[in-house]
């Protein structure tokens, strides 16, 4: 099984062409991917397009998912991101719109 990290994601669909992500679009289907709360997090949090969005969404939640904040957790946190950003605020470390949902 291997590991995703977010910044191999963001390039995926970003649509870079990169030896990280040449090498993803390989083994997607193929061979078993995971990925941590945390990075499908900070993966989704960057999409302002709904649709985009959701599309995002199913993929990375389809794949084994780690439990490093909870899955719950890390979609709201993306979540809550998306609906600051579009109100015109941006937060700028993950770590700060997770604890935002704390508070």
């Amino acid at each position: 099984m291997i590991m995703v990290d977010s910044s191999v994601w963001i390039d995926y669909f970003n649509g870079r062409d990169t030896p990280e992500t040449a090498q993803l679009d390989l083994l997607l289907g193929v061979e078993p991917i995971a990925i941590g709360d945390i990075i499908l997090t900070e993966v989704l949090q960057g999409f302002k397009d709904d649709k985009d969005y959701k599309i995002a969404k199913n993929l990375l939640t389809s794949l084994t998912i780690f439990e490093l904040l909870g899955e719950k957790m890390a979609l709201k946190s993306a979540d809550n991101y998306r609906q600051l950003r579009k109100q015109g605020i941006t937060i700028r470390k993950t770590t700060d719109v997770i604890k935002l949902i704390h508070i």
